[in-house]
């Protein structure tokens, strides 16, 4: 079957855009992926041997009025779904809204989250607290986005979420209706999970440098790791960061001070990143209400434990105590666990090996199968 694929945004490399590749090279399907907003330089290189189309092109700023901008071009642009079976719409916020002209075909919800300002309390918790004088227009706004969003997910066919965590946030904000609600798990590539035998003295924190990775809880820990212990250990963050993230990253790194052992490698590539995995001791996860989180499973693949954040996502990756551990999301709780991970080398490694074992239930080879298969049931009902 042709299938095609809708997300506004294709212009990281965060999960989303990792999950849109992975579809597109292991489906047994033909897939054609349409975006308002193609940054080929910015994203995954690879996605561009795919033909990504840009349609209607929207900002990826996220000011109020970007965003209502966006939302109308979304809303008003039409799809060619003339040659495929269904549609599949990649949601994380507006991305529902182009529904209201492509209903042509059956659709796919794969839900990444729905929109976190607006349905993951904590998240929305902290969106508030930025908005000062805004607030009332703020409120004002999800006020209106939420009905108009309930209305739109009725549109939907089949919802995949890549979490039980994903699926309760959409079912707690009152979007599950009738239609039947999958849990499917993107993941890693398990035929390159390989144990690494070196831990050397660092600490690792991988992924897009931006204020919801909660990435000051992990320096203020290292500093205190390193105050108590005198370890020489190193903190190494690496990612990439997009224009509206540079003054978070200069909040990183005034925190982070004229302190040597915190490094900042930016926009590493792929063969740097799986470096930082293969030579450190463990990894830490910070980000205070994570949807899933790829991250701990490439830790994992590398045969590396994992300190996260005892909420969301990773509670459905991490074993505590047993791959690595949940761990309240203060500086005390997480420094603390670094001094135990540390101070028994053994039983680092005995962790790091039950997360290679662990993470093999993780596949993108598993998790595509399971949509295509999804996609068979929806193109064989559309068909009769």
């Amino acid at each position: 079957m042709k299938i095609a694929l809708y997300h506004p945004w294709i212009y990281l490399k965060s999960g989303l855009e990792r999950t849109i590749l992975e579809i597109a090279k292991r489906s047994r399907h033909e897939w054609v992926i349409y975006t308002s907003h193609f940054d080929a330089q910015g994203t995954y290189p690879e996605l561009k041997n795919y033909g990504v189309r840009e349609v209607n092109r929207v900002s990826v700023q996220r000011s109020y009025g970007a965003v209502l901008g966006a939302s109308w071009r979304i809303a008003s642009t039409q799809l060619d779904l003339s040659q495929v079976q269904a549609l599949v719409v990649c949601c994380d916020g507006l991305g529902s809204f182009i529904t209201l002209r492509n209903a042509s075909r059956p659709i796919v919800n794969l839900c990444f989250t729905p929109l976190r300002a607006v349905y993951d309390l904590e998240y929305r918790q902290r969106h508030l607290g930025r908005q000062g004088g805004r607030r009332g227009l703020a409120l004002l706004l999800e006020a209106a986005y939420k009905t108009i969003d309930r209305w739109v997910w009725k549109r939907y066919q089949r919802i995949i979420c890549i979490s039980q965590t994903v699926k309760d946030r959409s079912q707690a904000g009152g979007l599950l209706g009738s239609q039947p609600v999958d849990v499917m798990y993107p993941g890693i590539d398990v035929q390159a999970v390989q144990a690494s035998d070196r831990f050397e003295e660092i600490f690792f924190i991988p992924g897009r440098i931006m204020w919801t990775k909660n990435i000051e809880l992990g320096i203020a820990a290292f500093l205190q790791f390193k105050k108590v212990t005198g370890s020489p250990h190193r903190l190494v963050i690496a990612g990439m960061v997009d224009a509206k993230s540079q003054s978070y990253l200069k909040t990183l790194r005034d925190m982070a001070g004229h302190d040597q052992g915190v490094e900042f490698h930016l926009s590493p590539s792929d063969a740097e990143m799986r470096d930082y995995y293969n030579r450190c001791s463990a990894m830490l996860f910070t980000a205070f209400n994570e949807d899933l989180g790829l991250t701990p499973m490439e830790a994992m693949a590398s045969g590396k434990p994992v300190i996260a954040v005892d909420k969301g996502g990773p509670q459905e990756v991490v074993e505590h105590q047993v791959t690595g551990y949940l761990v309240p999301a203060d500086p005390n709780s997480f420094a603390v666990t670094m001094e135990l991970l540390v101070s028994d080398p053994q039983k680092m490694r005995r962790m790091g090996a039950a997360g290679l074992e662990r993470v093999q239930r993780f596949g993108w080879d598993y998790f595509v199968k399971q949509l295509d298969d999804v996609l068979d049931t929806m193109g064989a009902t559309a068909g009769s």
